[in-house]
Order: structure tokens, then C-alpha cells, then sequence
């Protein structure tokens, strides 16, 4: 059974500098932070240190003062 034409599927992606890679295809990624949706073609932010993506600039940068605390 095929899923409707309007279902979104998680794509799964190796984050590279400057562009990522698409492992398992889809159409989205979701915000490590947040949870939020994040549609591949508006996909600007992301840690190739942790493989995660951001909805923005603001919440890659509160990721990256919780994971390097001193």
C-alpha cells in the first residue's frame, strides 16, 4: 500500500561542511532542539559535530552552548 500523495516522509541525512549528504530519502527532517518540521529545501542549519539539524539560527547556537559547557 502506497502512502498518499500528501504524506510526508523523514528524510535521513549525513551533515557535512558545507552541504549534506541524503542517505534515505524524504522530505523533511525534524529540529533537534525544537521537534519542529524542517522541509529539506529550507534546511540552513546543522552541527556536523552532532548530526542534528536546526530551525534556526538561534536554536543551533542554545544546542551548541548546552553541549559545550565547560
Amino acid at each position: 500500500m502506497n502512502p498518499p500523495p500528501h504524506a510526508r516522509v523523514e528524510a535521513r541525512l549525513i551533515y557535512g561542511t558545507p552541504d549534506f549528504e541524503i542517505v534515505k530519502g524524504g522530505d523533511h527532517v525534524r529540529c533537534a532542539v525544537s521537534g519542529a518540521v524542517i522541509p529539506l529545501d529550507m534546511l540552513n542549519y546543522w552541527s556536523v559535530e552532532l548530526q542534528e539539524a536546526y530551525a534556526s539560527g538561534a536554536l543551533m547556537t542554545q544546542r551548541w552552548v548546552e553541549t559545550h559547557k565547560t
